[in-house]
């Protein structure tokens, strides 16, 4: 008995209220945008600057202990993380603590520090810090110009790829459901003010990656069935291929799901960030690639006549391997 999250041939008309859909997109875009204008995001060490301690010790890396000592000094955003290495001795026990600078100071002070050492050596009487690095304002304010950069780039990249690969009605449409993805993503964040630090950023640009594979897959059935059904409306033409696929999307949102969830209750605090983001990013990003990139490409319509000598224009490319 094969498992299916969805009936084998559905005949399901996925603009038949495509207005609703859209208007939630726009309303949710717009408490994204208000929200991070009011409220901004939540930036974690990598943004807004601070010092990483890296101890070590011959007793084991317990982090909710370690977090426990720390919580009564009150410094704010603190990250702690085992580290391992296969060329450490069985005895030697290394872990990364990163500490947001303090109002009014460009690192974390050297009493600081000293305090944070203090505590610690409560719970491992034989710790040490090998080494003390801070992250100052100026390198923040660089890592998050680098990081719009990287991602506006990849968007950049995108567009061009479905341009060349299928025509810019679909590169359009691609590009404003990523673009959507995106914006949603960075909301959540905001309204929530969940840290946001450059795991977030990684995790924008798997999103990004994630819902472009699903709309070329959709794309690439329009496509196909465009020439196929050379009388169909085009509305139609866009059903037909969401319908056939959707088996597909489903199973594969689905099964990256239980994967992520599983991440999100057993990995632990410092990926948590991450794989929420992902989380988020796959259910929107199925969602768009549905009903967003669907509904552009039907409101800029496509050209259907493909026995005319340019036929292949703006597809020349379309035969690319992906």
């Amino acid at each position: 008995m094969r498992l299916r999250l969805v009936p084998q041939e559905t005949n399901w008309d996925f603009f038949e209220r495509y207005k609703l859909w859209l208007g939630i997109s726009a309303f949710m875009m717009v408490v994204a945008f208000v929200s991070f204008l009011l409220q901004g995001l939540n930036y974690g060490i990598d943004f807004r600057g601070g010092t990483t301690i890296r101890t070590e010790s011959s007793q084991p890396v317990i982090i909710a202990e370690y977090r426990q000592a720390i919580e009564p000094l009150q410094l704010g955003d603190i990250s702690i993380t085992e580290v391992f290495d296969p060329t450490f001795a069985d005895d030697q026990n290394v872990a990364m603590i990163r500490i947001q600078a303090q109002d009014g100071e460009e690192a974390v002070t050297a009493a600081v520090v000293a305090s944070v050492q203090t505590v610690l050596q409560e719970i491992a009487p034989d710790l040490t810090f090998t080494s003390v690095e801070s992250v100052g304002p100026k390198v923040s304010g660089e890592l998050i110009q680098t990081a719009a950069i990287a991602v506006v780039l990849a968007i950049g990249a995108v567009l061009i790829y479905i341009w060349l690969r299928f025509e810019w009605q679909f590169a359009l449409g691609a590009v404003v459901a990523l673009v959507h993805d995106v914006l949603l993503t960075i909301g959540i964040f905001s309204e929530l003010q969940i840290r946001f630090d450059l795991a977030i950023i990684a995790a924008l640009l798997t999103i990004v990656g994630y819902s472009l594979n699903d709309t070329v897959v959709v794309f690439d059935r329009v496509r196909e069935n465009l020439r196929k059904y050379k009388q169909k409306p085009l509305n139609e033409v866009l059903n037909l291929s969401i319908n056939e696929t959707l088996s597909r999307t489903m199973m594969t949102s689905v099964t990256t799901l239980l994967a992520l969830l599983a991440l999100f209750v057993l990995g632990g605090d410092v990926i948590r960030g991450f794989v929420f983001a992902m989380i988020w990013g796959v259910i929107i990003g199925t969602y768009s690639s549905v009903f967003v990139a669907s509904t552009i490409l039907l409101w800029l319509g496509v050209k259907r006549d493909w026995s005319k000598p340019d036929a292949n224009l703006g597809t020349q490319f379309g035969n690319i391997d992906a």
